[in-house]
């Protein structure tokens, strides 16, 4: 289903609407952690996807109000979308419509998904960068993504794999310092030994914020590990 005025009141750009466009855009792009019918972590989407699912009836809304569980349909999640104090500002994103504001919920639960969800953090550029939180792991300076590089700490030509322990990030200018030896060999040493995460480490990085906090309760358990989609 698509999110727009003609068919459900969702403000486009057209009519000179660009304010109001850039501000669904952003609220139908915020995160939303899924989950299925046993109350387990299976996957993040975007808003858009979350409020598709919520009107085809398929999930339901889990807001966490002080330790407490509360389960909404669709309509009624739109009901209390009235009541704004409920809703502090700066701990939700907002969808506009013709007639009011939508707070984005954080959590939804598939109401028909019985699936465990995949317990391996996929090894890739993305997941790789987010563990290390952009830092180069042999100055310990955040950089930028373009200013980063991949490191295998044992060079390939020694026998280093693509593992999640043996790659890492580092700076160009520490990549090319260290070349194709090992850290020992170039006289540089790591800031943190380089692991396998438990969990996919953009969702650790988002429970920093404190609009996703809601999610902590759903992923502290270190057997779960969420894709990402």
């Amino acid at each position: 289903m698509s999110w727009t005025k003609r068919q459900d009141g969702f403000l486009g750009t057209e009519n000179g609407q660009a304010d109001l466009a850039a501000a669904l855009w952003q609220g139908l792009n915020a995160k939303v952690l899924v989950l299925n019918r046993g109350y387990m972590a299976v996957r993040v989407v975007t808003a858009r996807r979350a409020f598709c699912l919520l009107a085809r009836e398929v999930a339901e809304v889990i807001d966490v109000q002080d330790g407490q569980y509360l389960n909404f349909d669709f309509e009624s999640w739109t009901e209390i979308a009235e009541l704004r104090e409920l809703f502090p500002r700066e701990e939700y994103d907002w969808v506009r419509t013709v007639s009011l504001e939508i707070p984005v919920p954080r959590i939804i639960r598939l109401l028909g998904y019985d699936r465990l969800p995949r317990q391996e953090v996929k090894l890739n550029r993305r997941n790789l960068f987010a563990r290390d939180r952009n830092i180069c792991q042999y100055c310990g300076k955040h950089f930028g993504t373009a200013e980063l590089s991949i490191d295998h700490v044992k060079p390939r030509i020694r026998g280093g794999e693509d593992s999640w322990t043996n790659l890492v990030c580092a700076c160009i200018r520490c990549n090319a310092r260290k070349g194709g030896r090992t850290p020992e060999q170039a006289s540089m040493k790591l800031i943190r030994k380089p692991v396998r995460p438990k969990r996919n480490p953009l969702l650790s990085m988002r429970m920093n914020d404190k609009r996703y906090s809601s999610w902590k309760a759903f992923l502290d358990d270190a057997y779960w590990s969420v894709e990402l989609k």
